[in-house]
């Protein structure tokens, strides 16, 4: 199979970082080596060089791909807004399905309940905007759909599947607020019965990212800890269930890179209870580059997530629809005529009724493009009344 129309965004790719790394080499009082500097009493002191890593060695991704390729897990780390990691993530994704792997995608950014929706989407049975609104993505992940829209349209082509990995939200604000004792029996039966809190490395990177927090926030560390092992734990079960489950399959996991570097937080959970083979692959930059951090290290090319269309206004969610709650000045919709208080209750001819359907609406739409809007607003002596806005999207 070719994909011949996606073009690679890789720039580089450092040479791997092998988690048992270089053996140690020590050099003893006494060794032959006249050609290092020497001390007063002319013997060097004993040096243990305990892991070199040689940066000299780059490659690039049709170099990379084969040696993915024979891993049943493949780890491929983000920074959640960064535009091209989510871009080196597809391309990875497209070469390993042109080597002809048999894939499925596993998604910290889709919580286990709406593992159906995903299904259907993948089908074709229901469309992408059902599948935002049923996923409910606009409340459970905050950032832009249109980071991950090509790694979904692209599995939904090729009939890849899409497994919702991470545990659902309800569940961890209320580890966050009363720790995982106060769970019900229902709720503890979604989430994995062993728990790993062996790994101390794990726990002290934990600790480090607790203290970056203001002093006076209200979950203290041993709850952060709690719902940061629900969180990998419960990736990690799902992804080796679903292993399990279809043993021909590779699955290549797309995460925060927090949760793989080291391998501590989703990589040696699924190995606890699947020893297959995997490589973590980091996107570098702003990583620190250290031994065992990952496999791989790339370097994607920087590009920009396109300008997104923008209607100028601030919204709440209200009983009667979505209320125009502020309008940014000189706006698209100040310049249309919309109002303070106005509630919006149609998108270019699609009825409105969460702030879901607006940015659903706008996901395909570019700067300069016209749409209508429906409002409803009301009036002093005739209550309310809808009118309808044509409205030039602004950047």
């Amino acid at each position: 199979m070719v994909i011949a129309r996606y073009p690679f965004f890789l720039l580089i790719i450092l040479s791997v970082m092998m988690l048992s790394a270089c053996g140690n080499t020590v050099v003893h009082k006494g060794a032959p080596i006249d050609h290092y500097p020497k001390t007063t009493d002319g013997i060097i002191d004993p040096v243990e060089i305990a892991t070199v890593l040689d940066l000299r060695q780059t490659t690039n991704i049709e170099s990379l791909i084969p040696s993915l390729r024979d891993n049943r897990v493949v780890y491929i780390g983000e920074t959640h807004d960064n535009y091209s990691h989510h871009n080196a993530q597809f391309e990875i994704i497209a070469a390993l399905k042109a080597q002809g792997a048999d894939l499925a995608i596993g998604m910290e950014m889709f919580q286990r309940p709406f593992q159906k929706y995903l299904d259907d989407y993948i089908a074709g049975t229901i469309t992408e905007a059902e599948m935002l609104r049923k996923t409910e993505w606009y409340d459970r992940w905050v950032y832009d759909y249109r980071y991950y829209r090509p790694i979904l349209n692209f599995a939904q082509e090729y009939g890849i599947p899409v497994i919702a990995l991470n545990t659902p939200r309800e569940i961890t604000s209320q580890v966050s607020k009363q720790g995982i004792e106060s769970l019900t029996d229902q709720q503890r039966s979604q989430i994995p019965a062993d728990i790993d809190y062996s790994d101390a490395a794990y726990s002290e990177r934990l600790r480090a990212i607790f203290r970056q927090h203001d002093e006076k926030a209200e979950r203290n560390f041993e709850r952060f800890k709690q719902v940061q092992l629900l969180w990998d734990e419960g990736m990690a079960l799902r992804a080796a269930d679903y292993l399990k489950e279809h043993p021909g399959k590779q699955l290549v996991v797309l995460a925060g890179s927090g949760h793989l570097m080291h391998g501590s937080g989703i990589p040696n959970r699924v190995k606890r209870r699947l020893p297959v083979a995997s490589a973590i692959v980091l996107p570098g930059g702003d990583l620190k580059v250290e031994p065992g951090i990952a496999d791989f290290i790339i370097f994607p090319r920087k590009v920009s997530l396109p300008a997104a269309a923008l209607m100028g206004i601030y919204m709440d969610q209200t009983a009667e629809g979505v209320r125009v709650s502020e309008l940014a000045k000189e706006g698209a919709a100040e310049k249309s005529g919309i109002q303070r208080d106005d509630v919006i209750v149609g998108f270019d001819g699609v009825d409105v009724t969460s702030t879901a359907d607006i940015r659903i609406g706008l996901l395909s739409k570019r700067p300069g493009d016209h749409v209508r809007v429906d409002v409803l607003r009301k009036g002093v002596l005739f209550g309310s009344k809808r009118i309808a806005m044509d409205l030039v999207l602004g950047e």
